[in-house]
């Protein structure tokens, strides 16, 4: 099986450096690689599929800076829709598969329940609108796709939300943080992992072709997980000099953005688990096993 990876440096693509090297030859492009893997230049990107004719392409890459993309909304339209469409062109006119990742933020974020694969969209920004039109070109196009929907990804590389408050709470006395909008904390390496193995489950049941939820399992909110991230990380690490004594729970409102926030990014994985026989943890042993990695 031969494999284009793109965004291969990302928090996801590095991941996927490491979970789809068993499955075939990879070849793993960032935007600055030769032949081109930038999603800002789709054309060039549908010669490389041509010239590679890879079996599987995973498209790793995006515009995922939410805030800026209210201002960058061409950039982010190109990147999350425009570049995502054409890639499942080309994947149609060599047989390829394409793998892509989209967001909750196709959702407007709203009641308690968590988000079926059927449910009605309602993006609240940009990001959210121009990532559900890159869901829409995949689908129209006719190739072969999985297209996993996640949330609130983190990665032991680079920065993240954990890595943010466990440095503030050596920093202050006092946090605050939101505690009304709900998800599940989803490391990159369970989403590369599960990536793999669905790519893997589809070659010989190419029905299960479609569109899934993958998130780690339970909930909480980012108050709740700065708190076992921070309780965590004091109890393997008593000697950092801790100096938080409260975290204090605000409102989205506390903190105002650009981009509107969904209140609600609980997503149901019950078709992903039940199609491709998974049991996707719960978030904690993650974020657990990342403050192991960086502490």
């Amino acid at each position: 099986m031969k494999i284009l990876l793109l965004g291969k440096n990302g928090q996801v693509g590095w991941e996927l450096q490491r979970s789809l090297s068993v499955l075939g030859e990879l070849m793993a492009l960032d935007r600055h690689s030769t032949p081109c893997g930038d999603l800002s230049q789709p054309q060039r990107l549908q010669e490389t599929v041509r010239a590679l004719r890879p079996d599987v392409i995973v498209n790793a890459a995006a515009h995922t800076a939410v805030d800026k993309a209210e201002s960058e909304v061409d950039l982010a339209r190109t990147l999350n829709a425009t570049a995502p469409g054409m890639l499942a062109q080309a994947a149609a006119e060599v047989g390829a598969w394409l793998v892509h990742y989209s967001t909750d933020y196709v959702f407007d974020g709203s009641g308690e329940k968590p988000w079926a694969e059927g449910d009605a969209t309602g993006p609240l920004g940009v990001y959210g609108q121009t990532k559900l039109e890159g869901e829409q070109a995949i689908a129209a196009s006719g190739c072969r796709h999985l297209i996993f929907r996640t949330s609130w990804v983190y990665a032991a590389r680079g920065g993240n939300f954990a890595k943010t408050m466990l440095r503030l709470a050596q920093e202050r006395e006092r946090l605050t943080v939101i505690d009304d909008q709900h998800g599940a904390p989803t490391g990159a390496d369970l989403i590369a992992d599960v990536t793999a193995h669905a790519i893997r489950i589809v070659q010989q049941k190419p029905e299960l072709a479609g569109l899934y939820h993958l998130v780690a399992g339970g909930e909480t909110s980012w108050h709740g997980y700065a708190s076992h991230a921070i309780a965590r990380a004091r109890e393997m690490r008593p000697d950092l000099g801790w100096k938080v004594a409260e975290i204090a729970p605000v409102p989205t409102s506390a903190f105002p953005t650009p981009a509107r926030r969904p209140l609600n990014s609980r997503l149901n994985t019950e078709k992903l688990q039940q199609a491709f026989g998974l049991t996707l943890p719960h978030w904690q042993r993650g974020v657990d096993r990342l403050l192991a990695e960086i502490l």
